[in-house]
């Protein structure tokens, strides 16, 4: 059922230009790229892609799958912080964050403070990938998708 009303509301918007909408829709799209990007750096930069493939061999996954999430965290983020393609690039990483509920998280229980890392963070972090190719690209997108 959709609503409609006749009269136009006319909210004040935190930027001028923006709606409040399109500004939240943003800070989501970087806040989600830079949280890949630190997950991408974590695995290329402490781990190193040979143990983090190691990692992911020990918990009975094929071990050249690390580097193809490694290849999706860090170009996944990167166009979800510029913006390009954001609602397709967000439902694609999608498949990640369920991967790392399944296997490494989901035996350690829902709390992301027991020990070995719980599930609750991969599926709030997986419903805001939902959400964001829900909310669009929002401001500032080098590649804004229309509506």
């Amino acid at each position: 059922m959709t609503y409609s009303s006749s009269q136009k509301t006319s909210r004040p918007s935190f930027l001028p230009g923006v709606a409040n909408a399109d500004l939240a829709a943003t800070i989501l799209r970087i806040s989600i790229g830079i949280l890949f990007l630190a997950h991408a750096g974590l695995k290329l930069f402490v781990f190193t892609p040979a143990g983090t493939a190691g990692y992911f061999a020990s918990l009975g996954l094929p071990g050249p799958l690390a580097y193809l999430v490694i290849a999706a965290e860090l170009f996944g983020g990167i166009t979800l912080i510029l913006g390009v393609y954001s609602r397709w690039v967000s439902l694609a990483l999608v498949p990640i964050l369920l991967g790392s509920i399944y296997v490494p998280h989901g035996a350690a229980g829902f709390f992301f403070s027991n020990e070995g890392g719980g599930w609750e963070f991969p599926a709030f972090w997986a419903i805001t990938l939902v959400v964001q190719s829900l909310l669009g690209d929002g401001a500032y997108a080098l590649k804004r998708a229309r509506a």
